[in-house]
């Protein structure tokens, strides 16, 4: 069975081919993530044709205003002084009845390029009309779903990114930033962007010190350092950090940090489970880098898999408290402490 291509390498096979001036009918870039679709039409708009040909050949189109008749007419037209024509539908995921595609696709016109940009919101998927054009996109010419990334493969892509640009990163500075930016790639790239510019010349590391200082993210008081520092009961370290968020609820809201270490007690209840303790397979098992082992293995030690349980049961309990289930006048800040506490008590 053949390996599923990652959505890096379905974007770099695609811009290889444009590179080459291979194209093909149709593209249909679908997906949560926004990122490599824009990427991608941003490309084939900027280099397909040059600026004279753009004039009379390339159109681009949104799907509240379009009509899949109004649609199938222009891709039906010749190029004017030019072997193609750019047809770029964009917010094609409004277009009514899609599958009425069909016929062009059946047929599509070899001059044209049409690109259908099909976003959808997170965690969605393709309806059953979109997947029908979809299929058909496959076969007249080609076709992408791009899902965002699971969140234990963001700073793997941080690390990546940044190696392409010249710039190194540390496994926890790149962790750190996944744990406040997400998994949104777009979000991503344009503070990464803004992190690579503040560098001092000659400077290749980005280290916690420049995220604090030019993105905001405390180097020494957030997420990450308050799910290590619960982990290893260390209590002032913690109380440092919960007064810390206390004092910065917008910007630090407590569910946020129960997500973060819901996630962090997975990883540790998880381990308790493997078999195979070497570093390289609970790196695999876990999905977090060699370089964090030490730290959840420690971690299992003080944290029994009983313990785990009654921790998730206290995620679970100041969840709802903090949307305000059975409690009406505790502010989120001392939420929060009480939590911490319980946990590591």
């Amino acid at each position: 069975m053949a390996k599923r291509k990652s959505i890096e390498e379905s974007y770099s096979e695609i811009i290889g081919e444009l590179n080459k001036k291979i194209y093909k009918p149709i593209y249909y870039l679908a997906g949560d993530e926004y990122y490599y679709i824009d990427l991608i039409t941003d490309y084939i708009a900027e280099n397909v044709l040059s600026e004279s040909e753009k004039a009379f050949n390339q159109v681009v189109l949104y799907g509240r205003d379009v009509t899949i008749p109004a649609l199938i007419d222009v891709a039906r037209r010749f190029p004017m002084m030019s072997n193609y024509q750019v047809v770029i539908v964009k917010e094609a995921q409004v277009i009514k009845n899609i599958d009425e595609l069909e016929i062009y696709l059946n047929a599509p016109q070899k001059t044209t390029i049409l690109v259908l940009n099909y976003k959808l919101a997170p965690g969605a998927s393709l309806t059953a009309k979109a997947k029908k054009i979809f299929d058909l996109s496959v076969k007249a010419g080609a076709a992408l779903e791009f899902k965002r990334l699971y969140d234990n493969q963001v700073p793997v892509w941080i690390t990546t990114y940044l190696k392409s640009k010249g710039i190194d990163i540390a496994p926890a500075p790149a962790e750190l930033l996944r744990d406040y930016l997400g998994n949104d790639l777009s979000k991503i790239v344009n503070e990464l962007e803004k992190l690579i510019v503040t560098l001092p010349t000659e400077t290749k590391r980005i280290t916690p010190e420049h995220i604090e200082r030019n993105i905001g993210i405390s180097k020494d008081y957030n997420r990450f350092e308050l799910n290590k520092a619960i982990a290893q009961r260390d209590v002032l370290k913690a109380n440092r950090i919960v007064n810390y968020f206390a004092s910065n609820p917008a910007a630090n809201p407590i569910q946020a940090t129960i997500v973060s270490l819901y996630q962090y007690f997975r990883k540790i209840f998880t381990y308790h489970f493997i078999q195979d303790k070497s570093e390289r397979n609970v790196s695999l098992q876990l999905g977090v880098n060699p370089f964090f082992i030490a730290e959840y293995r420690q971690a299992a030690r003080l944290f029994t898999k009983q313990k785990c349980m009654q921790v998730f049961a206290l995620l679970r309990e100041y969840d709802m408290r903090s949307k305000g289930w059975n409690n009406e006048s505790v502010d989120q800040g001392e939420l929060l402490r009480e939590l911490v506490f319980k946990i590591i008590h």
